[in-house]
């Protein structure tokens, strides 16, 4: 829970991660009942899932495909991604991608949504594997230059929301989130492809 500064939609903001649907559905009736006893009224919310991007796995494949003169989603290809995306899955890395854990040192917190745009000569659903995974991997170069100083966890909203992603940062200082924010809107994935929702941004309280 955190306490929003500078919003004009809300003075609270809560963040939940659980391992399934039904348990943030519990989690939602609670708050229910904690709004009515105290008279809060939902303004926002978001729905979404923790995820770990595989651009580069993908396109590997794509191009191991291309070489063999199979295509990305012959029999081949199938098999080799759900053997590799599942060695994957048990890295380090990956695993505190898809389950973080909360820094007890950032009580800081900043909360927006994106998309990719889909729009004439600007969209991101026809740029092949191979330049999807370059642009992704340079813009994750930026985001580690604030490692230690930010913690970023993404999470995947298609099908669950308007937008198509959520970004929650964590930091010590919140004049970092205005930096990083900054450097990675001039990268090019960002520049050319990215809408930005609504920022909220807050420090954390107690229950």
């Amino acid at each position: 829970m955190a306490q929003l500064v500078g919003s004009k939609g809300g003075d609270i903001i809560a963040v939940h991660f659980r391992p399934t649907l039904d348990e943030i559905a519990t989690v939602q009736a609670g708050m229910r009942q904690v709004a009515c006893a105290f008279e809060l009224t939902l303004w926002y919310s978001f729905l979404s899932v923790t995820e770990a991007g595989l651009y580069h796995l993908t396109a590997q494949l794509a191009r191991d495909a291309a070489a063999r003169g199979g295509s990305v989603g012959d029999a081949t290809y199938a098999a080799e991604l759900t053997q590799r995306a599942a060695a994957e899955r048990e890295s380090p890395h990956v695993q505190r991608r898809l389950f973080p854990p909360l820094p007890p040192d950032m009580p800081y917190v900043c909360f927006y949504p994106m998309s990719k745009r889909r729009e004439a000569g600007q969209n991101w659903y026809q740029l092949s594997l191979d330049e999807r995974s370059r642009l992704m991997h340079t813009h994750g170069l930026t985001g580690r230059r604030y490692a230690g100083r930010v913690l970023q966890i993404i999470t995947g909203a298609i099908g669950l929301d308007a937008w198509e992603w959520g970004v929650t940062l964590f930091a010590k200082d919140p004049l970092d989130f205005k930096k990083l924010v900054t450097d990675m809107r001039f990268d090019e994935v960002s520049a050319k492809y990215a809408e930005f929702g609504d920022f909220y941004v807050g420090k954390l309280v107690g229950p």
